[in-house]
């Protein structure tokens, strides 16, 4: 069957990138940033708790880490559920000892299934991160406006009402967005996103209601990624983290400021095996000098400060 004409017509295909959010930018030839302190490199550590439904329908996707067995996938579902009901204690035991805060991504059906640990969350005085309604719900530009809005709505009202947080730091589902998630993100009072993946520094995003900005929120070595997805060990993933820190602290020295992201899935850094190669990845990085552990709000505050005074 032969193609139609209007096969290869591409209607965002130009001389620069397919949509108008940012500017492209060389990180290298920017204003240096410049942390409290006069830290070299922000470590932002952000444990994720999510919840996936036995029911889950993989429509339009199936979000990385979903059930994969018939239902009902008990076998999956609770090698899940290990993060809420004995990982993430794992998690915020290191960090406590090491006096590193966090910001803990959460589904937001979370905070009505286990009221205690949101509570527990708290007494940790962490940062809440909005991430969606569950594990099984992603953002698509199939869906229409109105229920994209009532997940985005929906979960910060949760996570609001239950933090008692401001709640402006937002990670999708599976880091799925549709064309129209920045504007919906920034109507509901969000201030950085986790989703985009091609930065170490913070940038502003434009969008129909004002900016928002994208948080070097790093995907490649994402616990779960690396050792579930592409089956590299405990050691490797160690490896992956300090080198990625050395890099980023070696460039800090000549061009400022960077942010050295660790994303921790309770899941799966939290268990028996792995808990040792975060506490290993820790030491190495808070054993330099110059590093500042905060959370995203904080690093995206002083972020916004550093680039004010760099404008004069």
């Amino acid at each position: 069957m032969p193609l139609n004409d209007d096969y290869l017509q591409y209607t965002e295909r130009a001389h620069r990138m397919d949509h108008d959010r940012y500017d492209w930018s060389d990180m290298f030839q920017r204003a240096p940033i410049t942390w409290p302190n006069q830290a070299r490199v922000a470590l932002w550590v952000m444990p994720i708790l999510q919840w996936f439904p036995l029911d889950m329908t993989g429509k339009p996707f199936r979000a990385p880490g979903g059930l994969t067995m018939p239902f009902p996938d008990f076998r999956h579902y609770t090698n899940r559920d290990y993060g809420n009901r004995v990982g993430i204690f794992r998690i915020l035991k290191v960090l406590a000892e090491r006096n590193v805060p966090a910001s803990v991504a959460v589904n937001a059906v979370i905070a009505d299934r286990y009221p205690a640990l949101m509570r527990e969350l708290l007494a940790h005085d962490v940062e809440i991160v909005a991430h969606g309604q569950d594990a099984a719900q992603v953002l698509h530009s199939g869906m229409s406006e109105a229920d994209e809005q009532a997940l985005i709505s929906g979960a910060l009202d949760t996570l609001r009402r239950a933090s008692g947080q401001a709640v402006t730091g937002w990670l999708s589902p599976g880091r799925a967005q549709s064309s129209r998630t920045p504007e919906l993100l920034a109507a509901n009072g969000v201030a950085y996103a986790c989703d985009w993946a091609n930065d170490d520094l913070p940038y502003a995003m434009r969008t129909a209601n004002g900016p928002i900005f994208a948080m070097p929120h790093a995907q490649e070595t994402d616990d779960r990624t690396v050792m579930l997805d592409f089956h590299h060990t405990e050691d490797d993933w160690l490896r992956q983290i300090t080198d990625r820190f050395d890099v980023l602290y070696r460039e800090s020295a000549e061009f400022g400021g960077r942010v050295m992201s660790l994303p921790l899935h309770a899941w799966v850094a939290g268990v028996p095996y792995r808990i040792g190669a975060v506490r290993e990845a820790l030491d190495h990085i808070l054993g330099h000098d110059g590093v500042w552990a905060a959370t995203g709000a904080d690093i995206l505050a002083a972020f916004q400060a550093s680039e004010g005074a760099a404008r004069g």
